[in-house]
């Protein structure tokens, strides 16, 4: 026998009213509601305006990465001058505190704050830490060649200025990143900024007149050349590698060794370096030049080691080309410079004699920062520039034309005139000149035709 089932009443779906609960003392629920708190309302993330944050600082590094190369183009000028018959201080100058000087205090707060998705340092500072470094640079050279010691020290207090405020811009906003964080790179743009700090205040102080730095300068002369040279800007261009060369080749930003080798080598080597020349002391001098060279050495096995992780570009060969073989070969004459300034020190020990210009300038300064600053601009104009993905694409069709025939011109070119030096063949040195100007020539052109595609 079966049992039939009990029929249910329907069930009634009632809509939810959140009713104010009685406060106390409130004789019914329109008392309540009228004093039952209110909830603030809930955050609006600000995400339109940290993109327009992020753009605004894209087209700060963009202005400040042009600067650098009209400033480069002043040196280019200047160094045809020493050609003739001038001075090779003042294109040295130019090129390294003043082109590589407001490159990086563009592009360091750049790469700190995005290594580490955080909102970059206020608009003013950015735009100050460029205008103070490359000014300094301008006065101090123009000091020195022309208007006077009180100039230049200016010059010299204006670029120390400068330097501080790209310390505040790069690590500020580093308090407040949550996630992972490039320690070591940090702490070599860290360290870089705090030695170029102590050597462009010895020179200062020296054009001030301060006795105990004049009296003690044709020591200390080498020392501060070795901090800018080597402990600022070689420093800061390794720790920019380590992330900017495996974005270039498509490769991945992973820890390498070969990174941590350098970046821990060349943090030391030069201001060990240093302290012997300053000191006198042979042994301290000595040391700090082999692990300089253990640590350049370790960059271009790094830089090699992109190469050979990186990706298969379908598009834009040109562009792709030129600036990641830039990116190769910069570091390789990098290495060709300390090992001549180093050699210097471990043949000669801790003497003046030991820091000669005449055999450095040119593997250093036209092979490895200019290559430098003309593969970083290549890639970044059209990565962070302003414009749409037409005008972007359009931007690397210009800077990757004569890809091929503009490195190997500039490697060329570099390479004759180095060896022109070293032998004192006039000859081979002007053609080597005239072969890599005519690289760096077309490039410049590329660049400001990449400006206005």
């Amino acid at each position: 026998m079966t049992r039939s089932l009990p029929l249910l009443d329907p069930v009634v779906v009632r809509p939810v009213v959140n009713e104010p609960v009685p406060a106390e003392g409130a004789c019914c629920a329109a008392c309540a509601a009228e004093r039952a708190p209110t909830r603030p309302p809930l955050p609006v993330l600000q995400a339109a305006r940290s993109a327009t944050i992020r753009g605004t600082d894209r087209r700060i590094t963009f202005a400040g990465v042009l600067a650098a190369a009209a400033i480069l183009g002043v040196a280019g000028l200047s160094a045809i001058g020493s050609l003739i018959g001038g001075t090779v201080w003042l294109p040295l100058h130019l090129a390294m505190a003043g082109a590589a000087g407001t490159a990086i205090a563009a592009v360091l707060p750049f790469f700190t704050t995005a290594l580490v998705q955080v909102a970059p340092a206020p608009v003013r500072l950015r735009i100050a830490s460029i205008v103070l470094v490359a000014g300094g640079s301008i006065l101090a050279g123009v000091g020195m060649q022309a208007a006077g010691s009180g100039v230049a020290v200016v010059g010299g207090v204006a670029y120390v200025s400068g330097l501080l405020a790209i310390a505040v811009a790069a690590f500020r906003p580093l308090r407040t990143a949550l996630g992972f964080r490039f320690r070591l790179v940090h702490l070599a743009y860290a360290t870089a900024l705090t030695q170029v700090g102590a050597g462009v205040a010895l020179a200062t102080a020296m054009l001030a007149g301060w006795s105990p730095i004049v009296t003690s300068w044709v020591a200390l002369k080498p020392a501060h050349a070795w901090l800018n040279v080597f402990g600022f800007v070689t420093l800061v261009v390794a720790a920019s590698l380590v992330h900017l060369a495996p974005t270039v080749a498509g490769a991945r930003i992973r820890p390498r060794r070969s990174a941590d080798v350098a970046l821990l080598s060349l943090i030391a080597g030069a201001p060990i370096v240093a302290l012997g020349l300053a000191t006198g002391w042979d042994p301290v001098a000595r040391t700090g030049a082999v692990v300089e060279l253990v640590g350049a050495v370790a960059l271009f096995v790094h830089g090699v080691s992109i190469q050979r992780d990186r990706g298969a570009w379908t598009s834009d060969p040109g562009w792709h080309r030129f600036a990641g073989l830039s990116l190769v070969a910069a570091p390789a004459w990098l290495l060709v410079a300390v090992a001549i300034a180093g050699g210097g020190v471990l043949w000669l020990g801790a003497t003046p004699a030991a820091w000669s210009v005449t055999f450095l300038a040119v593997p250093l300064v036209a092979g490895g920062v200019g290559q430098i600053l003309v593969g970083a601009w290549t890639h970044l104009v059209p990565a962070i520039g302003p414009g749409d993905q037409a005008r972007h694409a359009r931007q690397r069709a210009v800077l990757g034309r004569l890809s091929y025939i503009r490195w190997v011109a500039w490697n060329g070119g570099v390479a004759i005139a180095s060896i022109g030096v070293l032998a004192g063949a006039e000859a081979l040195r002007f053609v080597g000149a005239l072969v890599f100007g005519l690289s760096a020539v077309t490039s410049a052109i590329l660049l400001v035709r990449s400006t206005r595609a």
